[in-house]
């Protein structure tokens, strides 16, 4: 199944995605939001409404990020080989983790806010994580288990800004700058993530193109890893990383400008599309 969220002129919702159109679960009661419906543990009420009359087009609804208000979003660095010697840093034996608040974020094909300060906005394609169920010191061997289902992601960086001090945060949280969507794929559909593969592009220029089976540090063990340090809880949000390939590591630097459409895809999930305005 593939569950979205979104406003309309009655206010925020959620619901499944079909062929059809959006299956509206927030209006039919299920529960206030897509957090709040994997917080209750069962998807068998969502999969009863899948054949019924959607409520909207898709493209008729503007979407907000998949999960609006997570408790946390956990951003790992560096976790693939190409991008760390891109970068000329070193492999660390652990995952390198920053957080992105939950306002920094937009849906599917709104737009990707370049802001004043900076002409130094830059793409990352990445996969995210959803999680389904609370959970702490989670196993590696059995982490998957905890996951609802996976999305694209965005998590686009102002650079100069990032680089003010060691801490990555003050270029990964800018308004406007974290693109999730465009709906979430349940985990029963993906099975191993590994398997995917990952394409970034802007203007319709391929400027990312992976595996996902190279990342360092996989799935499992990032969620092992991060539920160690705190409880892991339903709509949580990993966002495992990016590949080589940025813009700011190209000769010239490659930038996000105004006009400009960003598009992340994910096989088996589908491809996150938001064009990028100038701010002011």
């Amino acid at each position: 199944m593939r569950f979205c969220s979104f406003t309309t002129a009655a206010g925020p919702s959620w619901g499944l995605v079909t062929e059809a159109g959006i299956v509206d679960l927030g209006k039919r009661g299920l529960a206030p939001s897509l957090r709040g419906f994997l917080a209750q543990g069962d998807m068998a009420p969502a999969a009863a409404l899948a054949a019924e009359k959607p409520d909207h087009a898709f493209d008729a609804v503007t979407h907000a990020p998949v999960i609006p208000d997570p408790d946390k979003i956990i951003c790992v660095g560096l976790n693939y080989h190409d991008h760390i010697k891109e970068t000329g840093r070193e492999e660390t034996p652990n995952p390198v983790l920053f957080a992105r608040y939950a306002g920094s974020q937009i849906g599917q094909g709104a737009a990707l806010v370049k802001p004043l300060d900076s002409d130094q906005f830059d793409y990352e394609g990445e996969l995210a994580v959803i999680i389904g169920r609370e959970g702490r010191r989670i196993a590696a061997a059995e982490a998957l288990s905890y996951v609802a289902g996976y999305a694209c992601y965005n998590d686009g960086s102002v650079r100069d800004w990032q680089k003010h001090t060691h801490q990555f945060m003050p270029g990964k949280t800018f308004a406007g700058t974290g693109a999730f969507g465009p709906w979430m794929v349940t985990a029963d559909e993906i099975g191993d993530p590994s398997a995917l593969h990952l394409q970034t592009r802007l203007n319709g220029q391929v400027v990312q193109d992976t595996d996902l089976s190279l990342m360092i540090t996989q799935v499992p063990r990032l969620i092992a890893y991060c539920s160690t340090i705190l409880p892991l809880l339903p709509g949580d949000v990993i966002v495992s990383g990016t590949p080589g390939g940025v813009g700011a590591r190209r000769n010239p630097p490659l930038w996000m400008r105004d006009g400009d459409v960003c598009e992340v895809e994910i096989s088996g999930i589908g491809t996150l599309t938001n064009p990028v305005r100038a701010e002011g």
